[in-house]
């Protein structure tokens, strides 16, 4: 655990169900089980970056969302997909004729 300082708890009175309610606490807060999940695996750099890109664009459409929000605007769509283009662009595979 790279920087992490190691937690502990002191148990008093024999009360161990406080003593362990303290003890998930800390090391909630300490941060090692996030360092433990996020070690479980190797995750590529190229990976990484690209997963940070995708947060920082969700991030500021939510917080472009939020703003129209705020400034009343009730035409507010979120799209997780890319649309299909419907029209003229797409054509029916043809069939060969020497294959009939």
């Amino acid at each position: 655990m790279s920087g992490l300082s190691r937690v502990t708890v002191e148990v008093r009175n024999g009360d161990i169900a406080k003593a362990l309610k303290k003890f998930k606490k800390k090391v909630n807060e300490s941060g090692h089980l996030l360092e433990l999940r996020e070690r479980k695996e190797y995750v590529k750099p190229t990976t990484k970056r690209r997963l940070q890109k995708q947060k920082a664009v969700r991030e500021e459409q939510k917080r472009v969302a939020l703003q129209k929000i705020a400034e009343g605007d009730r035409t507010i769509r979120f799209f997780t997909k890319k649309r299909k283009k419907k029209g003229k662009d797409e054509q029916k595979p043809q069939k060969d004729k020497n294959f009939e």
